[in-house]
C-alpha cells in the first residue's frame, strides 16, 4: 500500500480486532467459568441434601430428590455399585458409572418398602412399641470439597448437559457412599452462545466504523502535508526559493514539519544567493590580474623592451594566490574534514612569525614558556590550514596597523587554546566586526586592491576555525586597533 491513510486505517483495524478479539475470547472464558461455577454450586446443593439425607440412614427409596427433572442424581457405593437414582432418569455419563438401575441390596437402616424403622413408632421415652432399642444412629458427610466434572443425563427423554456434583456420605453402620447430583449448564451454554453471536456481528460493524473513521481522521490530518507537498513540488518547478510552503496553525507535528520546511528553503536560499555571489565576486577578482597580465603580455609581445616582468610576476602570484583561496573555500564549502594531527600551537606560532621576514612592522610573539602559565598548547588539527589562518590574521594586522602587532598563545577560559593577533590601527566598528568576515568584503573599499586583497582572507580563518570545532572573533584592543581571537579546543 503506498496510501500512508491506508496503511494506518488497515493497521488501526488490525491492532482493534486483535483487541476486541482477545478481550471477547476473555469475556467468553470468564462468563462460561462463573456460569459453570454457579451450576456447580446448584449441584452441591443438591448432592449434600441427598447426602445428608443417608447420613440420617433413611432408606434408598424413601430419599427425598428436589426438582428431579433439572438435578438427575445417582447413588453409588465404594464397589461402584449403583444403589439409587433419581426418577426417571435413563442415562448418565460423567459420573464414574453409566448404569441407572439399581443393584439389589438392603436399604439403609432397614428394608427396601421404607419400615426399616419397625412396625410402631417412637415413643417419647425413645423405645418402640415392642421393647426395642432407641432410634438409629447417625451417619456423617464428607465436609471435604466436592468433586466437579462434566457430563451428559437423560431424563424423561431429554438429553442435555449437566455439571455433576459429587458428595461422599457415610452411614451409622459405617457404608460410604457417594451421590452424583447435577445441575443444567443450558443456561451457561445459551448466555455463551448469545454473548459469542452478538460478537461475531458486532465485531466485523465495529472495525467498518474503525476503518473508516481512521481514514477520515488520516485524511484531514495529512491535509497540511498534500499542501507542503504541492508547494515543494512547485518550487522545484519555478526554481523559486523565495516561496514558502503554507504553515498550519495547530502546534502538531505537521506544522513543525512546516516551520522546518521553510527554514530549510531559507537556508536554502542563502546559501544559493551567497554561492552566486560567491561566483560573480570570484569572476570579478579574477578578472583584474588576469586582464592585467594579458595586456602586459600583449605590450611585451609587441615592444619587448616595454614588457614589465616585475608586474607580470606580481599579477601571477596574486592570481595563484587567489586561486588557491578560492580552491581552500570550495573545498571548505564541501564538507572537507581537517587532519587529526596533534600539534603545539605555540611552536606553531613561533615558527610562522620566524618566517615573515618582509613585513612592514616586526610581530611580537608572547608565548610563555616558564613559569606558572608555561606549558604545550597542543590542539588536534591540520597543520596546514592553522598556518593559513594565523598567515591569513597576521597579514591583516600588518595591512592596518601603525607601529605594533602582537600575538600571544594563553589557555582559553573554559578550556582550550587561545591565539590572540592585536595591532594599533584604527580596528573594527563595531557594526562591521561580523560582515569582515563574509567573502570579498572590504571595509576599505577605496584603497587600492594591491594592498587591500581580495577580502577572502578572514573568511577563510573563520571557516577554518569552525571545522576545527574552534571559533574566530574580533573586538577592540586596547591601544585602539583590532584584537582577534582564535579559540580552539585542546587536546587531553
Amino acid at each position: 500500500m503506498r496510501s500512508v491513510r491506508a496503511r494506518a486505517a488497515l493497521g488501526a483495524t488490525v491492532v482493534v480486532a486483535l483487541a476486541l478479539t482477545a478481550a471477547g475470547l476473555a469475556v467468553l472464558l470468564v462468563l462460561r467459568a462463573n456460569l459453570t461455577d454457579q451450576a456447580g454450586l446448584q449441584a452441591e446443593v443438591v448432592a449434600r441434601e441427598v447426602a445428608g439425607q443417608l447420613a440420617l440412614d433413611v432408606p434408598y427409596d424413601r430419599l427425598e430428590m428436589r426438582d428431579e427433572e433439572d438435578h438427575p442424581v445417582q447413588v453409588t457405593d465404594e464397589d461402584g455399585r449403583v444403589v439409587a437414582v433419581s426418577k426417571d432418569l435413563r442415562a448418565i455419563s460423567g459420573t464414574g458409572t453409566d448404569r441407572v438401575a439399581p443393584d439389589p441390596s438392603p436399604a439403609v437402616g432397614g428394608s427396601a418398602d421404607g419400615d426399616g424403622d419397625g412396625e410402631g413408632d417412637d415413643d417419647d421415652n425413645g423405645t418402640d412399641d415392642d421393647g426395642g432399642s432407641g432410634p438409629p444412629g447417625r451417619g456423617e458427610v464428607d465436609s471435604d470439597e466436592p468433586h466437579f466434572g462434566n457430563g451428559t443425563a437423560t431424563v424423561d427423554g431429554d438429553t442435555a448437559d449437566y455439571r455433576f456434583a459429587s458428595v461422599r456420605a457415610t452411614t451409622s453402620t459405617g457404608v460410604t457412599l457417594t451421590v452424583h447430583a447435577g445441575a443444567p449448564l443450558a443456561a451457561e451454554q445459551e448466555a455463551v452462545g448469545t454473548v459469542r453471536g452478538a460478537m461475531l456481528i458486532g465485531l466485523p460493524a465495529l472495525l467498518l466504523v474503525v476503518a473508516g473513521v481512521t481514514w477520515l481522521v488520516t485524511r484531514r490530518a495529512l491535509r497540511p502535508v498534500e499542501g507542503i507537498r504541492r508547494e515543494m513540488a512547485a518550487i522545484t518547478a519555478s526554481e523559486d526559493l523565495g516561496r514558502r510552503v503554507p504553515e498550519p496553525g495547530s502546534r502538531d507535528e505537521i506544522a513543525r514539519l512546516a516551520r522546518t520546511t521553510n527554514e530549510t528553503l531559507t537556508a536554502l536560499e542563502a546559501s544559493v544567493e551567497r554561492q552566486r555571489r560567491f561566483v560573480a565576486d570570484a569572476s570579478h577578482e579574477l578578472r583584474s590580474p588576469i586582464a592585467s597580465l594579458r595586456t602586459q603580455l600583449e605590450v611585451g609581445a609587441a615592444h619587448p623592451e616595454l614588457l614589465d616582468v616585475p608586474g607580470a610576476v606580481a599579477d601571477t602570484v596574486r592570481l595563484q594566490a587567489l586561486a588557491a583561496d578560492l580552491l581552500l573555500l570550495a573545498r571548505l564549502d564541501a564538507g572537507e574534514r581537517p587532519g587529526r594531527t596533534v600539534l603545539d600551537l605555540g611552536a606553531l606560532v613561533r615558527e610562522e612569525v620566524s618566517q615573515r621576514t618582509g613585513d612592514r612592522i616586526a610581530v611580537t610573539v608572547s608565548v610563555p614558556d616558564s613559569g606558572p602559565a608555561a606549558g604545550r598548547f597542543e590542539v588536534a588539527g591540520s597543520r596546514g590550514q592553522l598556518a593559513r589562518v594565523l598567515g591569513n590574521l597576521l597579514d591583516n594586522a600588518e595591512r592596518h596597523a601603525h607601529s605594533a602587532v602582537t600575538v600571544s598563545v594563553c589557555a582559553a577560559e573554559g578550556g582550550g587554546v587561545a591565539v590572540v593577533v592585536t595591532d594599533d590601527g584604527a580596528g573594527v566598528p563595531p557594526e562591521e566586526r561580523e560582515r569582515i568576515f563574509e567573502r570579498f568584503v572590504r571595509l576599505d573599499d577605496a584603497r587600492a586592491r594591491d594592498d587591500g586583497g581580495a577580502g577572502l582572507g578572514l573568511a577563510i580563518a573563520r571557516d577554518v576555525a569552525a571545522r576545527h570545532g574552534g571559533r574566530l572573533t574580533v573586538d577592540g584592543a586596547r591601544e585602539g586597533g583590532a584584537r582577534f581571537v582564535l579559540r580552539l579546543p585542546g587536546v587531553g
